[in-house]
């Protein structure tokens, strides 16, 4: 017996009601993150127009393009389950449609990581140099494969 059958037994619920909850819990937690992944990239789109863009350096340019890339990426990743789900919502797929969803939120908050490391990295370079953007790229990393990565999967039932 799956752990979600399990949790659906306990809350009285039958395996389509499961389904149900799950994907729209999923939605909701989406709509939650894709505020701030639409924030960063609307400020990432208007940077290269201020006029001290022009003084980065080749390596900055690189790093924000690749940070506007994953960040582009990020947010179609973010908003394809929605998209599914409007598409699809008829169709008696849901438990596929969970899982392609899921999949897709996991890979969309991945490419999320180098977007906010890299535009940490940018600015704390143009401020304080390359010293001071290593270890803060480094330390943020860090962080959030800590926190978003390493932390739930240690908690996951028999190791995941």
């Amino acid at each position: 017996m799956e752990i979600g059958e399990q949790a659906g037994r306990s809350t009285g619920e039958d395996g389509n009601q499961r389904r149900a909850r799950e994907l729209g819990e999923l939605l909701q937690e989406l709509r939650v993150v894709l505020p701030g992944v639409q924030v960063l990239f609307a400020f990432l789109l208007t940077v290269p127009f201020s006029a001290r863009f022009e003084s980065v350096s080749p390596l900055q340019q690189a790093v924000f393009f690749g940070v506007l890339v994953c960040t582009a990426l990020s947010a179609g990743l973010l908003l394809a389950p929605s998209a599914h789900h409007r598409l699809l919502w008829r169709k008696q797929e849901r438990e596929r449609r969970l899982r392609v969803a899921n999949r897709l939120a996991i890979w969309g908050l991945t490419m999320l990581v180098p977007a906010i490391v890299g535009t940490m990295f940018v600015v704390t370079d143009v401020l304080f140099g390359s010293t001071a953007a290593l270890a803060v790229t480094v330390a943020i990393t860090a962080f959030f494969i800590y926190v978003w990565f390493i932390l739930p999967i240690n908690h996951m039932p028999n190791g995941g």
